[in-house]
């Protein structure tokens, strides 16, 4: 064979060789270049395509409790492919957001990935994922679901969903009743509740400052506007709802009130969940993924309560909530040899039964009642957060809030320099 592709190298370097010759070399090469687009094009889009390797991202990861299942459907799907994944998965924070943002800002995103939608995180990576209608009508089989919850401004779909959410005022029902403190159902009452746990030696609301504030924000937003100012969008400073100044008072209100631990500003949010569920701390802003997350025992002795409207004020008939995340598949892997291999995984993490594994279990007792109490009779609202471009929230997050808190900067100066970024400009 070596002889052979020898002779035929020789007869195209000949540059004298007869006609004949130079008619067989031709031919000889037209049907080894038809061969390998033969060979590429099965390999591109045909299930033959074996041996492929994958890379993928998610947040299930850290103390996600389907981490485990998610690992177990990414080893399921290599051993039945021959395919290999590899998974740089890690707990969702802003610096995890910042990272995939910044992969595929340099044209080095994942194949398959689990990420949020549907807001201001996912517009800078649609251009670089691949509609959901676009994958059903190219691919054979059960058409991917596409959620209205999901669906982007312009019209298309690009995640599948796995989880929806809520968040809520989470409470150790056991530590209030040993401090004789009351739950906290109203203002009044939340306020007597932070009191008596300082007296008692207990921290009365669990947060961190520095890296997770969100739920704390979003939460004091909540006690304090009505819901027509939690869907304002201001285009400038002036049309920045009275409300959202009141809201960024209360949480300087809260820190002087030693309403959180005294090392709440360094701390990170790994640290401030320890607290809570070790009965340190009475009180913690979170979400549904925190749930899963508690010892079973504790799925009797937490609640999850809404905030209450503070002085009259805010949104208790409301409570945050949504569908935010999910699978994609991405424009590069679509337009590579890894097609039909990415849109394999794509089904498997997105089947029923993974959906199932992937969602929020583990949860029952008296806490998973009161989420649907929480619920039941209340309208769903989506985070402020959501609503932002990245420079925007992460100022406002990680560098006003901690900033108000400690006295450094006033609302009025949190919100001059969050509207200076253009937070819902389109």
């Amino acid at each position: 064979m070596l002889d052979s592709r020898n002779q035929q190298t020789g007869w195209i370097k000949r540059e004298k060789a007869g006609n004949r010759e130079q008619s067989a070399a031709r031919r000889i090469l037209r049907a080894a270049a038809g061969a390998l687009a033969f060979c590429l094009f099965l390999c591109s889009f045909t299930a033959c395509a074996q041996g492929m390797t994958l890379r993928t991202v998610s947040s299930f990861a850290g103390a996600d409790p389907a981490a485990e299942a998610y690992v177990d459907i990414l080893n399921t799907y290599e051993a039945q492919t021959g395919n290999t994944v590899s998974d740089a998965s890690a707990p969702s924070d802003e610096a995890w957001k910042t990272s995939v943002l910044q992969d595929f800002a340099a044209g080095n995103e994942p194949d398959v990935l689990f990420f949020f939608a549907a807001g201001a995180d996912s517009a800078p990576i649609l251009s670089r994922v691949v509609p959901l209608s676009e994958i059903n009508a190219a691919c054979a089989g059960d058409p991917l679901p596409e959620s209205e919850a999901l669906r982007e401004k312009d019209g298309q779909v690009y995640a599948v969903p796995v989880r929806g959410f809520w968040e809520g005022l989470y409470v150790n029902t056991d530590v209030f009743k040993r401090c004789g403190a009351p739950l906290p159902t109203d203002w009044q009452s939340f306020l007597r509740a932070i009191e008596i746990f300082r007296e008692n030696g207990v921290i009365p609301i669990a947060v961190s400052l520095s890296d997770i504030p969100h739920y704390l924000a979003e939460f004091c937003l909540l006690a304090c506007a009505t819901p027509e100012e939690l869907a304002a969008r201001p285009r400038s400073v002036s049309e920045v709802p009275a409300s959202w100044y009141r809201a960024m008072d209360l949480i300087r209100d809260l820190y002087e009130m030693h309403a959180f631990a005294d090392n709440a500003g360094a701390t990170y949010e790994s640290a401030a969940t320890a607290l809570f569920r070790t009965k340190k701390a009475a009180m913690q802003f979170d979400g549904s993924w925190l749930a899963p997350s508690l010892p079973p025992e504790s799925m009797e002795t937490t609640r999850v309560l809404p905030m209450p409207k503070r002085y009259g004020e805010g949104s208790a008939e409301c409570y945050i909530g949504g569908v935010s995340m999910g699978f994609y598949l991405t424009r590069r892997a679509w337009n590579s040899p890894r097609r039909d291999a990415a849109v394999a995984l794509l089904r498997a993490l997105t089947r029923e039964d993974s959906l199932r594994r992937l969602g929020y279990v583990g949860v029952g007792g008296e806490l998973l009642v009161s989420a649907e109490e929480m619920a039941k009779g209340r309208k769903m609202i989506g985070p402020l957060q959501d609503a932002m471009n990245q420079r925007a929230r992460e100022t406002w997050l990680l560098e006003c809030i901690p900033a108000v808190a400690a006295g450094q900067m006033t609302a009025e100066e949190c919100w001059v320099t969050v509207m200076a970024l253009n937070p819902f400009g389109s």
